[in-house]
């Protein structure tokens, strides 16, 4: 039977089914771009900072100049760096006349400053400022909230040229941790040029933790399952500037 079809599809009676073909590339193109996309991140509307529009209730964190409630420690790979205070040889100097804290982060690997209360519902406002340097560098910097005093578990307000957005490790199921990243779902880059004051205001409540910048916020995260921790400032090899750092409970019902 087999050679009887060879015999006939070899002479023209039968013809082999026809075999599914490709869509030309263009058309291709073409259907790839019909497909739906998620829209792009859209500017949230203007609003007042949370201390303009409620100057009551706020506690200065830089009230004691001697910044004794503050305490020093190493990030990531630089674990050699014993934790201490700024009593000690640091890069960080506070000036008692403007207060404002500088960070001499070109001088040393990558640490923060903590404050020393465990938090858990609050927002924070700090005004932070690069000091401007020649060429074309990757200025870095940030605010913590929400991170442990070790550093492992931290969720940071980035402050770089490339916008003020929010990512970190959070702690997840059966003690492990759970990076984020929200730079790309980041609503607009509010952020000012190095040598200019930024205003940041964390709110962190429950899950939820935003980052307002210069006037609207641009990053909004819902999955925090960490419910508290140390709030900090960052030094990551740059010159960078803090101040007007106050923070103010929230009680809410959730």
């Amino acid at each position: 039977m087999r050679i009887l079809l060879s015999l006939l599809t070899a002479v023209g009676f039968l013809v082999p089914a026809a075999q599914p073909q490709a869509p030309p590339p263009a058309q291709a193109q073409s259907q790839a771009q019909a497909q739906p996309q998620a829209p792009p991140p859209q500017p949230q509307p203007p609003t007042k900072s949370a201390m303009e529009s409620d100057p009551k209730g706020w506690q200065n964190l830089f009230a004691d100049k001697t910044m004794k409630n503050w305490i020093r420690g190493p990030l990531g790979a630089a674990g050699q760096l014993r934790a201490g205070n700024m009593e000690e040889p640091s890069p960080w100097k506070m000036d008692p006349a403007t207060g404002i804290l500088l960070c001499e982060g070109d001088k040393v690997g990558h640490e923060w400053m903590r404050f020393a209360t465990e938090m858990s519902d609050y927002v924070l406002h700090v005004e932070w400022r690069l000091t401007k340097v020649e060429g074309d560098p990757a200025y870095n910097s940030g605010v913590y909230v929400r991170s442990s005093a070790d550093g492992k578990i931290w969720v940071q307000a980035q402050g770089t040229m490339a916008g003020g957005f929010l990512f970190g490790a959070v702690a997840g199921a059966n003690g492990t941790t759970q990076r984020f990243n929200l730079r790309q779902s980041m609503f607009e880059n509010r952020v000012k040029p190095a040598g200019e004051w930024n205003v940041y205001e964390v709110r962190a409540v429950g899950k939820q933790v935003t980052l307002w910048v210069n006037g609207a916020v641009t990053s909004d995260y819902k999955e925090c399952e960490t419910p508290s921790g140390f709030l900090g400032l960052e030094a990551e090899g740059y010159r960078v500037e803090y101040r007007n750092v106050q923070v103010k409970p929230i009680a809410e019902k959730r």
